[in-house]
């Protein structure tokens, strides 16, 4: 099924069984009937991680108090902080930090391992990192006096290549951070191959993952990856904002770090938790257990979720063929006149569900608005922005069109999109 490069759509019928589950999946309350293609920006999200969120912190009691609702809220933290790491992390051992966003999440366990070693004179990350942990990198490895490295990109594949990394490191260094896929060009990194041969160099250093972009539409799995960090955001992954999660191993958690004097090393959080972000995770895992037990007959929650997360993927890929190469009736992105897919791969296995994308003659954040007067809602990525001028730039881009749909769209959705496109090109392209 992986190698499928074609990828495996789920059935009409099913496909919008699961669109339903999902807030304004086609229309906008206010600005109406539309196609939300920016799910890298902040997915869809489910109707029941909203429900349970809005319920939940109606109540005003303490989920530390050990009787009467205080338990009941409780048994969501307690529940939820198993099952984020051992159910979607895949982790056997290690701990949670818990923050307001994964970009704090990243700062935090940066900044503990670069913060309490003595040992190690480089860290090396890419050119294609997100902020929140190209930043986090290069701060602290400035406050400990470290050298700097940033490996560039693969221009042809818009990804980082494992040779390439091999180049930047060495004995002595202490920290290696690479994503687990671009948020721009949508292609998937191999973490697992990266950490293995870094490990041959350095069997001490320290590996992380951003696994924000990753996590919605794939597995992660942070033993077979060998990683010490990885962390993702529940508000691009169906759910709700103002939390973010990350898996630390258990090396990094006997670090010192941010913790109340009297808890055990793999307690991170700090003051009373949110039981309510918890729950909606939860409904989010559910809800990817669901798809797995519609394929397969297993009732272990880790092997369901890894089975959901797969036909997800499969679903993803075949939409991104089918944007890609298009049907008899509408012709793909690859075949529209005037447009334009950056790093572009013919082995769609190695991709994410996320285009790159630009229509000649019209500039990106120009095509963007027209995209919105037709009902689509995609996103440009600038170098005029502090946010993507490293990124797009590493690519060989001045400025890219990122559309994003979800595995809840549909074929329906996709052939709109291509023929809105070729309408935009048409009409305004030089």
């Amino acid at each position: 099924m992986k190698n499928n490069n074609e990828g495996m759509l789920f059935s009409d019928e099913y496909q919008k069984s699961l669109k339903e589950q999902f807030c304004y999946a086609d229309e906008d309350p206010k600005y109406g009937k539309r196609l939300f293609f920016e799910n890298s920006g902040g997915s869809l999200r489910l109707k029941k991680a909203a429900q349970i969120k809005y319920e939940l912190e109606e109540f005003p009691d303490c989920p530390e108090r050990v009787r009467g609702r205080g338990l009941e809220l409780a048994a969501y933290v307690k529940n939820g902080t198993k099952e984020i790491l051992e159910i979607v992390f895949g982790a056997k051992s290690g701990a949670l930090v818990t923050e307001l966003t994964a970009s704090q999440t990243m700062f935090q366990a940066v900044g503990t391992i670069l913060e309490n070693i003595d040992w190690g004179k480089n860290v090396v990350t890419s050119s294609l990192e997100h902020p929140s942990a190209f930043d986090a990198v290069q701060y602290h490895a400035e406050r400990t006096n470290r050298e700097f490295r940033v490996v560039p990109a693969n221009q042809t594949t818009g990804g980082i290549d494992v040779d390439e990394v091999m180049k930047y490191v060495d004995k002595d260094t202490c920290l290696l951070s690479i994503m687990a896929a671009s948020n721009i060009s949508g292609n998937i990194m191999n973490i697992k191959e990266i950490t293995r041969r870094a490990k041959e160099i350095n069997p001490d250093m320290y590996i992380i993952s951003d696994a924000v972009q990753h996590a919605p539409h794939a597995v992660i799995d942070v033993e077979d990856w060998g990683v010490d960090v990885a962390n993702f955001a529940p508000y691009k992954f169906f759910g709700v904002r103002g939390c973010g999660y990350a898996y630390v191993s258990d090396r990094v958690c006997s670090l010192p770090h941010h913790k109340l004097i009297h808890k055990e090393n793999k307690v991170w959080a700090l003051g009373t938790p949110a039981p309510a972000n918890f729950a909606a995770m939860l409904t989010v895992i559910d809800y990817v257990c669901e798809i797995g037990a519609h394929f397969t007959d297993s009732t272990d929650r880790r092997t369901l979720y890894v089975e959901g997360m797969n036909r997800i993927h499969m679903q993803e890929r075949g939409l991104l063929h089918r944007m890609l190469e298009g049907t008899k009736e509408v012709p793909g992105l690859r075949h529209i006149k005037n447009v334009e897919v950056y790093v572009d791969t013919q082995d769609l296995t190695e991709k994410d569900l996320i285009i790159a994308m630009g229509i000649k003659g019209i500039e990106c954040d120009d095509c963007v608005q027209k995209y919105l007067e037709h009902g689509v809602t995609v996103f440009e990525r600038l170098n005029t922005s502090p946010y993507s001028k490293r990124i797009v730039e590493s690519l060989g881009l001045e400025a890219a069109i990122r559309v994003s749909p979800l595995h809840c769209h549909g074929r329906d959705d996709v052939d709109e999109f291509l023929k809105i496109t070729q309408e935009i090109a048409a009409k305004y392209s030089a």
